[in-house]
């Protein structure tokens, strides 16, 4: 089939919302069956955006740039990576599942841990619609989280990291900086999940409205906030960063008490990312103005 000049942002915005609206696989699987996202945030990368270098050399160079990524499961099909375009999107946190891991004090709230397992089935979902019709319209695509050789890489300065991370995409396409739990906060806030593909169309990137990847974020812009460090329940996070490994501890804890309180195979926390002024929106006035009034910075310096 050859190629249809015609995809667009907005065919691939139009695309993910309609499966969020009719897909079965949007459910929390619970007996009300309620669905487990009803929104999404959408942005686009270049594949030839500096940013993924910075990546390499700022979180390691285990990971993918987007060509990379890409040349390894297209096989056959030579590409550059100017000819690549990065799709990431944004599912944010309903409110009622928000309220709910409010009233979290130590694991998390019921349909918290839906979201986590059963929401992030439909992610994959998503991932897979978005590579499927992207394919069926003549253009090769691939979901770089859901590739057999995707894994998560010992690192010596950020403890453990991945080859593909679905928050820096979100944040190389213009749709969050990082919080000080290193949770990403977007225009819809922190509680929510991310998603990505890289296909070989041609979209216009969409322009980041931060020159700091810490803009969106009180306590790196003026000093302020922290509340996340009070709503840790193992104080894996302070005033100097995120231990992911007490996290991660905590996370695997949280599965007997899933299984044990809610009755089904599931695991979470995210108690950082509710109860805080970042949990949805961007809690930083003049941050928050220039997106709303399209104001954008010069580009932004090589990360530190």
């Amino acid at each position: 089939m050859k190629p249809d000049a015609n995809i667009s942002g907005e065919w691939i915005e139009s695309l993910i919302r309609d499966f969020i609206a009719a897909s079965p696989y949007n459910t929390m699987q619970n007996e009300t069956g309620e669905p487990a996202w009803d929104f999404a945030l959408v942005g686009f990368a270049s594949g030839a955006d500096p940013i993924w270098q910075q990546y390499k050399e700022y979180v390691g160079p285990f990971h993918w740039t987007p060509w990379e990524v890409f040349s390894q499961h297209c096989p056959g099909k030579p590409v550059l990576a100017e000819q690549l375009t990065v799709i990431s999107w944004v599912l944010p946190q309903r409110e009622v599942v928000r309220q709910a891991n409010r009233r979290a004090r130590t694991y998390p709230s019921e349909a918290w841990a839906r979201i986590r397992v059963y929401g992030e089935e439909f992610n994959a979902a998503l991932r897979r619609h978005v590579v499927r019709s992207l394919k069926e319209m003549g253009h090769a695509a691939v979901a770089p989280m859901l590739v057999p050789n995707w894994t998560i890489v010992k690192s010596e300065r950020f403890s453990y990291a991945s080859s593909w991370s679905e928050r820096h995409v979100a944040h190389a396409a213009g749709l969050g900086t990082f919080g000080l739990c290193d949770g990403l906060i977007t225009a819809k806030g922190k509680a929510m999940r991310v998603g990505s593909v890289v296909a070989r169309i041609s979209i216009e990137p969409t322009r980041r409205p931060y020159n700091d990847h810490r803009a969106y974020c009180l306590f790196f812009a003026n000093g302020t906030c922290g509340k996340c460090i009070d709503r840790c329940p193992v104080r894996a996070i302070t005033e100097a960063g995120h231990d992911k490994e007490k996290c991660r501890l905590h996370l695997a804890r949280s599965r007997e008490h899933v299984k044990k309180t809610y009755k089904f195979e599931g695991y979470g926390c995210g108690l950082c990312q509710v109860g805080v002024p970042c949990e949805a929106g961007i809690p930083v006035k003049a941050a928050r103005e220039a997106l709303e009034q399209g104001k954008f910075p010069p580009p932004p310096p090589p990360l530190a």
